[in-house]
């Protein structure tokens, strides 16, 4: 992407909040390697995904397997987690305990709907991960920091 810097976060904005660019119009990434398990019908439900201890794989189903996730998806974040593990979380059949109700994100008339949103968050987290890579570190001075820390901590007490 060859960009002046003063588009950056124009991009970046796109990217994240729609019209003309937004997640669910990106591509899906396309260098994962679907591992079907051998003798079972093709299911595309999740139930509850998982990934491998290294995070390279997704084990999205008893059916299907994700392999090659980049290590750089992870980098971008969302608080504490990167968008990836977030998807990973929330996407997953769920019982409220009290009510009983039943939270199932599968969509029967498009059940490849998650499979391709893993892809296309994939493909986001790796471009917002090149657009902030690509901007010049920004050094805050001291004056700046303590501002910002006293602010914070007045605001919390």
């Amino acid at each position: 992407m060859k960009t002046s810097l003063t588009e950056l976060p124009k991009y970046l904005l796109k990217l994240h909040q729609g019209a003309p660019i937004n997640y669910e119009s990106l591509p899906e990434y396309d260098k994962l390697n679907p591992i079907e398990t051998p003798g079972m019908q093709v299911d595309l439900a999740v139930e509850r995904m998982r990934f491998s201890k290294d995070k390279t794989e997704l084990k999205y189903n008893d059916f299907l397997t994700l392999e090659g996730i980049p290590a750089e998806v992870f980098d971008y974040r969302l608080g504490n987690r990167s968008a990836l593990e977030w998807v990973v979380d929330q996407y997953r059949i769920k019982v409220d305990k009290r009510s009983g109700i039943k939270n199932d994100p599968n969509r029967a008339e498009d059940p490849e709907y998650i499979l391709r949103l893993i892809g296309q968050i994939i493909t986001v987290s790796l471009e917002t991960m090149v657009i902030v890579n690509a901007l010049p570190k920004y050094q805050f001075s001291d004056a700046i920091v303590e501002d910002v820390v006293s602010t914070r901590t007045n605001m919390v007490s």
